[in-house]
């Protein structure tokens, strides 16, 4: 018997960025929209834990128990008195190390995967908790959707989203590391007042009625400026995008990839086939948002 658990990427539609808390993490406003690029986590009963992955940047994938994945399977485990002795294939899409929460989509699946295959009766909030400790993107990676993240991410309100988003994501050659990302943030604004993070009334009411021209005008990261410092050459891909008829164009999360809203699905091709011929960047995938979280399939 296996499970299998296809997850979605997400963008952060805002994410600002509040000053490094005692505990090293910083308060966060991060809206959350998942799109249409998809992991899928198959899991299967095994000797050991063990963690296999195919697909693009498969390499960059750590295949021991420092995988997100791998760590899911061993928190649900420890929780209910199991032995977390499966394989974990990952059959990736989702760009690695893109800011755009692959791992932590990842850790999301193996966790439902799991959770379906050893028939542990967890409840919603027992695997959300799990998804907490994991990491601060890992619970919306099982809500899906849209949601309002606070806290360092980690606390989401729901947001009902009232239309389909078009979207391009170019994606980078290499990885941004997120602590290097934040630490860089932490450089940028010293003995600056950073404002504490609020999530935006004009963005949400886009999501909300679908308003496609609003949203592009209400886009933010606040991690923006360090990623481009850490990442110059990003200005030249978000250039390009631009240029080729984006509505709106922001760094992913904590990058590389660079995320390009659309007016429409002909829109989105179009902007796709100049960024990929454009030099900027190594590839370029179009998606449409929200989609589902964590689901079996």
């Amino acid at each position: 018997m296996s499970v299998t658990v296809r997850v979605p990427a997400k963008v952060n539609v805002q994410l600002a960025v509040g000053a490094p808390r005692p505990d090293g993490f910083h308060d966060l406003a991060n809206v959350f929209l998942a799109v249409g690029l998809y992991d899928e986590v198959t899991v299967t009963p095994a000797d050991a834990l063990t963690v296999t992955c195919s697909g693009p940047d498969a390499a960059q994938v750590p295949l021991d128990t420092g995988n997100l994945a791998a760590r899911a399977a061993i928190a649900l485990a420890e929780r209910h008195g199991i032995a977390p002795d499966v394989h974990i294939h990952i059959a990736k899409d989702i760009p690695v190390a893109g800011g755009m929460a692959g791992g932590s989509a990842d850790a999301a699946a193996a966790l439902v995967a799991c959770d379906a295959l050893w028939v542990t009766g967890a409840t919603r909030d027992e695997l959300l908790a799990i998804c907490a400790e994991l990491g601060s993107d890992v619970p919306f990676s099982l809500v899906g959707g849209a949601a309002l993240g606070i806290g360092r991410g980690e606390q989401l309100t729901p947001i009902d989203v009232g239309g389909t988003f078009h979207w391009v994501f170019a994606v980078a050659d290499g990885g941004l590391s997120t602590p290097a990302v934040y630490g860089e943030f932490d450089r940028l604004t010293a003995g600056t007042d950073v404002p504490a993070p609020e999530a935006s009334p004009a963005l949400l009411d886009a999501l909300r009625t679908g308003s496609t021209g609003v949203l592009a005008k209400a886009l933010s990261n606040g991690l923006q400026p360090a990623a481009l410092s850490l990442r110059p050459s990003l200005a030249d891909t978000l250039a390009a995008g631009t240029e080729a008829g984006a509505l709106a164009a922001l760094v992913s999360g904590s990058g590389p990839t660079t995320a390009f809203l659309a007016a429409d699905a002909e829109a989105a091709r179009k902007i796709a086939d100049t960024l990929r011929a454009s030099g900027t960047c190594r590839t370029a995938r179009v998606a449409v948002s929200p989609a589902p979280g964590a689901t079996i399939v």
